[in-house]
Formats: structure tokens, C-alpha cells, sequence
């Protein structure tokens, strides 16, 4: 079983969305980060994370997928917030993202989701993208309340 596999069998049940799981073997103890929002679209709290790593911990303790020590990274999505699925984008419409596709990147304000297709607005210029072109996206800035 895979890491990010792992996390979201164990977070989701908990009411937790893993929006990202990178790991790092670079330097002598690898790095898991995992990046989680609140199913119920919440503030993520400290208490939060706190629960969410000592679940994910308790699991990969078990799983063991590491010869040697590992360090363990909950966060919430914080300012560079992943965008994966429609509900991001509604969520954050309005606001601007930078998107990566196959064979584009750009920085543009989220208008619209509708039936898979993301509209977003670039210097001026409409730009629909279909959900499934999108390699990455993540918020370029911040909303002023949390949403």
C-alpha cells in the first residue's frame, strides 16, 4: 500500500481530506508531508493536525514503510492551498490560482465550474480548461475569511 493510499484510509473515516502527501528521501530521515482540510469545509484547527498525525503516525508505525526513522508533517492547506477537485474551484471562485495543464501554466481568477470545465479569467481573456487537463492548481492568494 502506497503512503497516500494510506493516509486518506485512515483520515477520511476521521472527517479529514487529504489534499497532498509528498514524500522526501532526500538527507538521512525521510519526509512525509500531508496537507488536509476539513470534510465539513472548516478551519482546519491545531487540534486538528494533532489528531490527524497521531492517526496517520499510529498507521504508518504499523505499516512501517521505512527502514529506519522517518519524520511525520501534518499541515493545513495554508496559503499555497491545492485545488484537485471541482469543489475547489467552487469553493474558491473569485480568487486567483495558478494552474498548470499539459501544455500551459497561467495565473488566473477561478469564475466558474460547470459540467468538469473550470473558467478562469487571464489578463483579460476567458480561458476554459476541463477538469482533467489540470496538472496542478493552487491558490495565488488568500481569501479574507475562510471559506
Amino acid at each position: 500500500m502506497d503512503v497516500s493510499t494510506a493516509a486518506r484510509d485512515v483520515l477520511t473515516p476521521l472527517g479529514y481530506e487529504v489534499l497532498e502527501v509528498t514524500v522526501s528521501t532526500k538527507g538521512r530521515t525521510p519526509k512525509i508531508l500531508v496537507r488536509i482540510d476539513r470534510l465539513d469545509e472548516a478551519a482546519v484547527t491545531i487540534e486538528d493536525v494533532r489528531n490527524a498525525s497521531e492517526a496517520f503516525g499510529l498507521e504508518l508505525d504499523r505499516l512501517d514503510p521505512f527502514d529506519g526513522a522517518y519524520d511525520l508533517e501534518v499541515e493545513s492547506p495554508g496559503s499555497s492551498r491545492p485545488l484537485v477537485t471541482a469543489r475547489h474551484f467552487e469553493r474558491f471562485h473569485d480568487l486567483r490560482a495558478k494552474v498548470r495543464t499539459d501544455d500551459r501554466a497561467f495565473t488566473g481568477v477561478i469564475r466558474t465550474v460547470q459540467d468538469d470545465h473550470v473558467t478562469f479569467e487571464v489578463d483579460g481573456d476567458t480561458i476554459l480548461v476541463p477538469l482533467s487537463a489540470v496538472r496542478s492548481a493552487r491558490l495565488a492568494e488568500w481569501p479574507d475569511e475562510p471559506r
